[in-house]
């Protein structure tokens, strides 16, 4: 790297991360050669185009680790100047608009603006479906919820927070048989996630299967004795 031999380097790497998985030598000069490559390409990416789309958004991306949320929005917002049909940038600026400290309700408004037309744009974003489906379950607008969480779930099968959201949805509509199988595909896609057990075991128990009930609590008080977390959020 010292160099400027990068495919040099990247091919040594790979031979010392075959051949020693574990050894903390060779993770330290993985971490540093990979950090150091990223680095280069970025700078890279600034001085030949640095009016492009990407490097807006590299920068964004940058900004929001730092937690500079109004640079990255005039990040993200430059792009869309540019070129509002751009996909996923309209769900880059609705979820950094989310992650401001203290959100008021305008905008969580806005945010939902912009999902609505990231998927106008592209359909299959389950992103979007799924945080559509956490603002509607926030005002527990109980019905959009279920559709938001159910579409995003079908677009990925593995997101296992739109299972979760669906079944603790259906709960909240005391729909207990129903909320079972959402909720027991989230338990299979995230076994560590207490609030997984802990809805799972509560749609059990209200759909009159109280041994499987009981088996999911202690799951639940067992991942949050290994972890403590705060208390689920679910219904009671």
């Amino acid at each position: 790297m010292t160099v400027n031999r990068a495919d040099s380097a990247l091919d040594f790497l790979q031979v010392l991360t075959r051949e020693f998985p574990r050894d903390a030598d060779v993770l330290y000069a993985a971490t540093h050669a990979y950090s150091d490559l990223a680095t280069r390409a970025s700078q890279e990416l600034a001085q030949n185009a640095p009016e492009s789309y990407q490097a807006h958004e590299l920068l964004a991306e940058s900004f929001e680790t730092q937690g500079k949320w109004e640079d990255a929005e005039k990040e993200y917002r430059a792009i869309l100047e540019h070129d509002p049909k751009l996909p996923g940038i309209h769900f880059r600026l609705g979820r950094l608009l989310l992650s401001k400290p203290n959100p008021g309700p305008a905008v969580a408004d806005e945010a939902k603006r912009e999902m609505e037309q990231e998927l106008q744009l592209d359909p299959s974003n389950a992103g979007a479906e799924y945080v559509l489906g956490e603002l509607a379950r926030q005002n527990q607008q109980w019905s959009e919820a279920i559709s938001r969480f159910s579409q995003a779930a079908k677009l990925d099968p593995q997101f296992g927070e739109a299972f979760l959201g669906l079944g603790v949805s259906l709960i909240s509509q005391k729909r207990y048989p129903d909320a079972i199988p959402p909720l027991e595909t989230a338990v299979r896609l995230q076994p560590r996630n207490p609030d997984a057990h802990y809805n799972l075991a509560t749609a059990y128990t209200r759909a009159g299967r109280k041994q499987d009930g009981e088996k999911e609590f202690a799951i639940h008080r067992q991942l949050t004795e290994d972890s403590p977390a705060a208390p689920p959020s679910s219904p009671q």
